[in-house]
Order: structure tokens, then sequence, then C-alpha cells
């Protein structure tokens, strides 16, 4: 399969980019050998460099099936049909723009990069989520012709203004969700919702490529040291065999590898089947959709998923910015001095991966341990997620974070994007994260600033 042209510009781009890359300190090269030194809008979708021959074709085929859109069945382009019948998104890249970050809708708008997951109070087997019974696990705000879309998502917010003890007012937004226009009658009663916006893709290979050992060293469930900090791993079914494994992507740490995670979105961002998951979307209830054509059995072939895979994978990371200047190298000591490197863990380190053998063992630093941990009541959706209670959520690692802005055009942050920005979401931390948000707000005007420098230079 080649490229349709359509995307060669975009294929052309990261070659040119292959080109640019040159040394630099080591402490700026957030990625390792996987680092690109790039701020510009393309600045998350660059090929690491160390990338076999074939595995670069690889990535550019999936590239192309990344960023066209999946169309009705049948149609002529009988590798790209299979789309809905509900659906969020046609196309990957239609929740993570230039492989970045989603963004919540404003007040009265569609979803458009980010999700609503749906479930029952209770857990079925393995602490799995309980689907509702019309509308499954999540909602689909899109369908195609003649379908009724399973309902609105509509977002509210409340302002909570607050003070900094040197004077200095901030307001955070909490939001509320609410469902409208159902199309299949009413959900049950009390329904659980968890939105989750589109996060960014770089790095993702890398961070599959530490190795499950160095996660569980990690760990520290019951809080062994003393030192309030107990992440854990959350534990989830592998697709392929069933067998429950350690999970590591995800806002919940609910998918074990990329390419499971990237089939779990084909299936409920866009209602494309594949081997790991070959069961429609959509629940006996919604009437309206059984006698849809479909794309195949499975509608997206392994070959399309492994190149989807690939490219997530393989999807370089920004460069550092700015490691000199005061500000930041002042920030930087305060996010270990405050505690915040207890669980956004500077440095991890890879192992190869039997697909990947050209992966090399290095150090990388995303800021992230990859395990739960509980951030309080502020932030719980009250959804248990297989291990993961409410209030969990996976470390999000933060190499990238400065240039979200420059990529996707915003800076919302958190897993529904209610921080407007890194001081907002530093103060929504809460449970293990407490004590760190405590002695952010007790810092003077000046530190709080270098802090957030360091953070913008990531």
């Amino acid at each position: 399969m080649r490229p349709s042209l359509a995307v060669l510009p975009a294929v052309l781009v990261a070659l040119a980019a292959c080109g640019r890359r040159h040394q630099a300190p080591p402490d700026a090269r957030s990625g390792g050998s996987a680092t690109v030194f790039d701020t510009t809008r393309d600045a998350f979708g660059q090929a690491s460099s160390w990338l076999s021959e074939p595995h670069r074709r690889t990535f550019f085929v999936g590239n192309s099936f990344f960023n066209s859109s999946w169309l009705q069945a049948p149609a002529s382009v009988t590798d790209r049909d299979g789309l809905g019948p509900l659906f969020n998104a046609r196309s990957c890249s239609g929740c993570h723009f230039k492989d970045g970050r989603g963004r919540p809708p404003e007040p009265g708008s569609p979803l458009v990069s980010m999700l609503l997951r749906i479930s029952l109070p209770g857990s079925g087997p393995h602490g799995a989520p309980l689907a509702e019974p019309t509308y499954g696990d999540q909602i689909q705000g899109s369908a195609l012709p003649g379908i009724p879309p399973e309902a609105d998502v509509v977002v509210d917010y409340q302002e909570l203004p607050g003070t900094f003890p040197d004077g200095e007012h901030y307001s955070l937004r909490k939001p509320s969700y609410r469902l409208e226009h159902l199309g299949y009658g009413p959900a049950s009663e009390p329904l659980l919702t968890s939105p989750r916006v589109a996060p960014a893709l770089i790095g993702l290979g890398l961070l599959e490529a530490v190795p499950e050992r160095a996660l569980a060293e990690l760990a520290d469930p019951d809080d062994r040291n003393r030192d309030g900090i107990s992440g854990r791993q959350n534990l989830v079914p592998d697709a392929k065999t069933g067998a429950l494994v350690v999970g590591r992507f995800g806002w919940k740490a609910e998918q074990p590898s990329v390419v499971q995670q990237c089939a779990a979105a084909l299936l409920g961002d866009m209602g494309l089947t594949s081997s790991l998951f070959s069961s429609e979307n959509h629940t006996a209830r919604e009437d309206a959709c059984r006698d849809t054509p479909s794309g195949g059995s499975p509608e997206v072939s392994d070959a399309i998923l492994a190149a989807l895979g690939l490219y997530a994978r393989s999807l370089a990371v920004p460069a550092r910015r700015e490691l000199d200047r005061p500000g930041v190298l002042l920030g930087e000591t305060l996010f270990d001095k405050l505690g915040c490197a207890r669980c956004h863990v500077p440095t991890l380190r890879t192992a190869p991966l039997p697909d990947l053998p050209e992966l090399p063992p290095e150090a990388i630093h995303p800021y992230s341990d990859l395990l739960l941990h509980d951030l309080g009541e502020g932030l719980s959706d009250h959804r248990p997620t297989y291990a993961a209670a409410g209030s969990e959520w996976r470390t999000a690692p933060l190499w990238g974070l400065g240039l979200s802005s420059q990529v996707n055009g915003h800076s919302l942050l958190m897993h529904d994007g209610r921080a407007r920005g890194t001081l907002e979401a530093v103060l929504w931390h809460g449970g293990e994260a407490l004590a760190a948000r405590n002695a952010f707000v007790a810092l003077g005007r000046a530190d709080r600033e270098a802090l957030l420098a360091f953070l913008g230079s990531l």
C-alpha cells in the first residue's frame, strides 16, 4: 500500500524534519534518540530517527490511514470503508489533530475531539465498567444518514474563585456534563460518566518499551515508605489472549499496548471492527443500526491495524527548550523539592521490543511513572475502570507540554480539558498530590512562575 496524494505533504514534512535534526545537550533530548528539534505546528508529527527502512515505509502507510476519513460501506475504496453506523469522528486525526491534544467543546457546542465514557454503578469481570444496556460504554454523537445519533453531550462550567496567600487571584472551572436529544430512549439512572479529551500521541512506543519490572519497582500501593504517594498498576485484559496484563495507556491506564489502544479507538470512536474487537459498537436496543452494511469482517485488516500501531508507536518527542534560562532552572529545582517528581518521574529507561528491535535501550524523560494515583475527590469521575478507582488517574506524561498551544492552538489540560493552562492544572491536584499542590500555593509569585516556566520548557 502507498500513501494517497492527500497525505504526501505531511510525508514530505516528516522527511524534511529528518534532515534538520542536530546534536544538543543530553538533557534536551526528552525522547533520547527519538527526539526532534522542531517547534512548529508539526512538532508532534515526526518519525523517530531509529526506525528501520521497512518500518519507515510502514510509518507513512500508517500516516495515510491516520489522516484519511473512513467512508460508509460499501465504497469504492474498500480499504477505508465501514464507518459507523455510530461514531464520534471520521478519522483518527479528527480527534488527534496534528497528533496532538483534543479539547472540550465550548458550552452549547458538540464534542469534536473528546468523548464521554458511560457505565452503570458496579463492575463486571476483572473490574470492567458495566455497560449501559442501551448506549453501551461510550456516547457516539454522530451517525450515518438515516440513523439517529445516540445523544448530544452538553458541558457547563462553574467558576471556583480562589486567592494565593500573596493576594493574587485565580479561578478554576468545574465542568458538569449532561445528555440531550437521546436517540434511543432514556438512559439508565444513575448513569456514571467520564469525559476524556484525546491525548497527544508523541513517544508512545518509548513508553511501551519501558520494562514492566521498572514500573513495578516504582509502584508502592501500600505506601511502605510513608511519603504519601501510592502508585499502583492497573491490571487489564489483553484482547488477544484474555489474560490480565499491566495497563499503561489511556487516562486510566486501561489499555496494555499501543495497538490495542488503536483498535479500541477504531471501534469506539469510528465504529470500525478489527480482529481484536470484532463486535459492532452498537447495542441490540439500537434497532436502526442493525442492518447497516458492513465494511468487511473485520473492517480494519490486521495489516492496516499494524500500520496504524507502528505509526503511533514511532512518533518522536520534541526536545526541551530554554534549558539554561534561570527561571526554568529554578522551576526544575522546585518541581523536585515540592514532590511533583514523585509521580511525574523525570527519567525512565527503555528496552528493545521484539517487533521493534531497532529501538535502542536508553534514557527517556517523559515525566511519568505510568501508574495510577489518587488525585482526590475534585477530579473523581466516580467510575471504576478495572483496578482504577474513580479518583485514580494514570500520571500524564509531561513531555511536549510547552508546545501544545503551538500544535493545537490551545493550552487546555487534564483528562477533560478543564484546566486553562498549567497553573490551573496544578491547582486541581488533590489526594496523593495535595501536599505538593499546597506547597505550590504557598510559594511566592516569582517561584510559582518559575515552576510554570519549567513546565513550559518540556
